[in-house]
């Protein structure tokens, strides 16, 4: 279960105290959320894992510089979204999307897990969310990724982002609109379905 924000404010304490076990303490806690929302702009597993531990490490080193004005979770996913961001602009390319991470589905003890026809479906999905975000611009891509599939609040994301909840809001419904055209332009079939 997630610990409260509290409990994060006392690690930080911790670890600006020089305790590198409260440190290690909130990266175990969040890194698994780091991962998934680098997945969702890189595919390659060592530059995920490079990221992930450059996200890590630049936290580390700012970590004076929280204000707990935001929870930490939130300060830290900005981290790890600047990090990605400035990533892909050196590299100067458009980031392949991986949206939809199979791997990470949860199954419960007693569900049946799905026919192979149902996972060729779902890849098949996935394929295609990923191709119509690749053509979205990133500044319309980013938020619908941290509100669709992470399910970050409004705040959250405005936090994040240093935007307004106003701007979240438009531009989130600018992206599900531009999502939505370039579905329908790639593949008419869904057309039925929205």
């Amino acid at each position: 279960m997630e610990q409260t924000a509290p409990d994060d404010d006392r690690l930080v304490a911790e670890s600006l105290q020089g305790s590198q076990i409260a440190f290690q303490l909130l990266v175990e806690r969040y890194q698994d959320r780091i991962f998934r929302l680098i997945r969702g702009y890189v595919r390659e597993p060592a530059e995920i894992e490079d990221l992930a531990q450059e996200t890590f490490l630049k936290t580390y080193k700012r970590l004076e510089s929280f204000q707990h004005q935001s929870s930490f979770y939130t300060w830290i996913y900005r981290i790890a979204i600047n990090t990605v961001l400035d990533h892909i602009k050196r590299r100067g390319r458009s980031p392949v999307q991986a949206v939809e991470d199979l791997e990470v589905l949860p199954v419960n003890p007693g569900q049946r897990l799905p026919a192979p026809a149902a996972n060729l479906e779902r890849e098949e999905i996935s394929a295609i969310t990923q191709s119509v975000l690749e053509e979205i611009p990133e500044i319309f891509r980013t938020v619908l990724i941290l509100r669709e599939f992470e399910e970050l609040a409004y705040q959250d994301i405005a936090d994040m982002l240093g935007i307004s909840i106003g701007t979240v809001e438009s531009r989130l419904f600018r992206a599900r609109a531009r999502f939505k055209e370039k579905l329908l332009q790639k593949h008419p079939e869904f057309g039925a379905e929205l």
